[in-house]
């Protein structure tokens, strides 16, 4: 065979081997026979959709946390890329970005040889980068076809990048790629990233630290920083070093930064940390079911959601808990020092009570899965010692315990619930669900019921006043009053110091001191026919109680269970001249883009007269102003500067503490106990609501009034009391009486 055949033979091979690469490219493109799977079209990169986490809003515009489920990105504008992490990326990354329109000729003949035999190998670009992080092309079942592969799978890159570039800019491209990828640590996006590493705006990141971002996008895992910090900072200096190669860094620069140690600042992120964690996790079914029936996603359409919770109360509240939680705990710690803090009424431990709340944990259910109804095994493994991770006021501590331990531990814990509500609006401005989300998920604000005590007793004042016509100057007997019970058994209450002073008091001295007998007194005659607990249960209804309440005339001490949200909300009713206003928290939901998808409105009705809401307020004042008051504290102790009243509450037992608190613009409330209603203080010189609950709305209120950059400035220090000419004294008739509806 001549030279001549030869040579025709390989050309025509040749050709033919290009000719099959380019039909094989082709119909990888054209997904012949469907055997490859789709590629994006050019209608897909119009508009590309990465998961975007939506954020939750204060009124005032502060991020209070995210919803996500993947992945946690939160985009920027081109123009908020410091020219620092620009550099870095394309030195490190793609130094012929703006050379190349989305393939890079050098970088084929470096891979196709790699890709032929089946090796992964670099050299991407930053368009196909962004085209893997946008469209997952090796993750996404849309894309996937019979044919798979990491051939096939790279020449869809290539085809997209392609598009990519002819359907945007340069600067787009690099925007949308630092907006998508990921840097570890559940951090995606350069935004974030900065957050997550260092604490701080992208706009405030150093050189050093903008390349240690950079040289993630190489390995998340394998590069970092918090498991592996040598590894980090030489990939840090490697970034740098590629910057001085491509000008844009000197070396005498380079030896500056790179002797400098890495410095983190990290910052957690996710459902535990920002403000009102309680509330978002609140929130976060009704924000589900709405994105279901209006085609959104909470966790990848970047949703802006707004709330009436300001953040500056926020903070005070979530502070005003903490303080005065801590103090609390420590006392409870020492009370009940080397002994279990739950007990009967005789204060004899409870037999059996730690493993009846084991039942109820995960662990539990978990090794009962595993190991059937063996329950000795089950509390066997259960009490097997292990590292663990748990809560004290200063801050997580990495222990050795076992889970048993670790049950009883969490058990010795009190609890709270504290809510601000604007009465005038029905804007919720604070929520703080307990002392802490990670550790005790339970939301004590309104997913939990307790008794309220005395603090239900203005309702019953507020009934009294319409139906009998009484005034805070009205006298009342202070004596026994017997009521005799279905069953044919008799109940007479008792005050809380066993005494009657068979002497006349006014409503405001009885409600100010808590008498009982006095409350028994009205609920006994507020209705004809023994009916006073059945117009009390009408009367907490319209006020805003949603729970069951049992019309029954200890009712009138508090003994049904209710939440500290639904009682705020009925005492917001004595401030705002007898207007019930349904609670709003949510404001506005926007999409990523800015544009308003819908604004919520709360209802309001009448349902107490103007002249009952002006005599409560006065008769909640006196807890503050009369001798002997349960609230006195509020002036003498947390030098409250405004007008100010409210109503301690104290249970059978001491098991729950609480105060509701009024000032002319606020509404607060708060509730203190235990777990279960078995854990508490041992006698009512601790475990009553002005030691338990009240300091939390006095640390609240001073931390209000000491910030003058808030809207509330409190022009208003005196309530506002309509003049006696213009006060409407039509009493609500049973038939305007209506259980609110329970809405944002």
């Amino acid at each position: 065979m001549n030279i001549k055949k030869i040579v025709k033979i390989i050309w025509i091979s040749f050709a033919a081997c290009v000719t099959l690469l380019l039909l094989f490219i082709l119909s990888i493109d054209y997904n012949f026979l469907n055997l490859y799977g789709e590629s994006p079209g050019l209608d897909v990169l119009a508009d590309p959709k990465s998961a975007v986490a939506s954020e939750i809003y204060s009124s005032d515009g502060k991020l209070l946390g995210k919803y996500y489920h993947n992945f946690n990105r939160t985009p920027v504008e081109y123009d908020e890329l410091p020219k620092v992490v620009i550099d870095a990326l394309l030195a490190t990354e793609d130094s012929r970005f703006y050379s190349h329109s989305g393939i890079d000729g050098k970088g084929i003949f470096v891979i196709v040889p790699s890709l032929l035999v089946g090796k992964k190998r670099g050299s991407s670009t930053l368009t196909q980068q962004l085209a893997k992080n946008l469209f997952y092309l090796r993750e996404a079942e849309d894309y996937k076809g019979v044919i798979n592969g990491v051939v096939v799978d790279k020449i869809k890159e290539w085809f997209v990048a392609v598009q990519l570039e002819r359907a945007y800019t340069k600067k787009e491209i690099l925007l949308m790629y630092l907006n998508t990828v990921d840097f570890g640590n559940n951090s995606y996006g350069i935004k974030n990233a900065a957050i997550r590493y260092f604490d701080k705006d992208l706009k405030d990141l150093k050189l050093e630290e903008a390349a240690m971002l950079i040289g993630l996008l190489k390995g998340p895992s394998f590069y970092n920083p918090r498991r592996n910090m040598e590894r980090a900072t030489n990939r840090r200096n490697t970034v740098l070093s590629q910057m001085v190669k491509y000008g844009y860094l000197s070396s005498v620069e380079y030896d500056a930064i790179a002797e400098k140690p890495l410095i983190l600042h990290f910052s957690a992120d996710g459902d535990n940390s920002g403000l009102a964690p309680h509330l978002r996790a609140y929130l976060k079914p009704f924000l589900k079911e709405w994105c279901k029936k209006n085609g959104k996603s909470l966790y990848i359409d970047g949703l802006k959601i707004y709330t009436t919770i300001d953040s500056r109360m926020q903070l005070y509240a979530e502070q005003a808990v903490n303080k005065h939680m801590a103090n609390l705990q420590r006392e409870f710690f020492a009370h009940w020092k080397g002994r279990a803090p739950w007990t009967d009424e005789d204060h004899n431990e409870i037999k059996g009570f730690v493993e009846k709340m084991a039942r109820r944990t995960d662990r539990y259910i978990e090794l009962k899965e595993e190991l059937g109804d063996d329950e000795t095994a089950i509390f066997s493994a259960m009490k097997a010692p292990g590292k663990i991770r748990i809560f004290t006021y200063q801050g997580e501590k990495d222990t050795t315990m076992s889970y048993w331990e670790y049950l009883k531990y969490n058990l010795h814990f009190l609890h709270t619930g504290f809510i601000s509500i604007e009465p005038k609006t029905g804007y919720v401005r604070a929520w703080v669900g307990d002392v802490d989300f990670k550790h005790f998920k339970y939301d004590h604000v309104k997913q939990g019921l307790r008794q309220p005590g005395s603090t239900f007793k203005p309702l019953l004042y507020a009934a009294a006043i319409e139906r009998m016509g009484l005034t805070p100057d009205s006298k009342v007997m202070d004596r026994p009053e017997t009521f005799t019970l279905p069953d044919g058994k008799t109940w007479t209450p008792k005050n809380s110091d066993g005494q009657y002073r068979n002497d006349y008091m006014t409503l405001r001295q009885a409600l100010a001191k808590s008498v009982n007998s006095i409350s028994a007194y009205l609920i006994s005659n507020l209705a004809a026919n023994n009916k006073g607990p059945e117009l009390l249960v009408e009367y907490a209804k319209k006020m805003g109680i949603t729970s069951p309440l049992d019309p029954v005339p200890t009712l009138c001490l508090g003994t049904s269970d209710v939440s500290v949200f639904e009682l705020t909300n009925a005492y917001s009713v004595f401030v705002n001249e007898g207007i019930w206003k349904e609670p709003v928290i949510l404001l506005r939901i926007e999409d990523k883009h800015g544009n308003t998808l819908e604004e919520f409105r709360n209802e309001s009705r009448q349902v107490l007269t103007e002249q009952t809401s002006a005599y409560m307020i006065e008769l909640l004042k006196g807890s503050v102003e009369e001798a002997g008051g349960t609230s006195v504290s509020l002036k003498s102790v947390y030098k409250i500067p405004c007008e100010v009243g409210g109503k301690t509450g104290t249970t059978q037992g001491s098991s729950d503490g609480w105060f509701i608190g009024i000032t002319p613009e606020l509404v607060s409330g708060a509730w203190v106990g235990g777990e279960e209603r078995s854990i508490r203080f041992r006698s009512m010189q601790f475990g009553q609501g002005a030691k338990m609950a009240l300091p939390i709305f006095g640390y609240y209120m001073q931390k209000v009034y000491g910030d003058k950059s808030l809207e509330y400035k409190y022009q208003f220090d005196e309530f506002t009391i309509p003049a006696s000419d213009t006060i409407n004294t039509t009493i609500p008739s049973k038939e305007d009486i209506e259980t609110p509806n329970d809405g944002f």
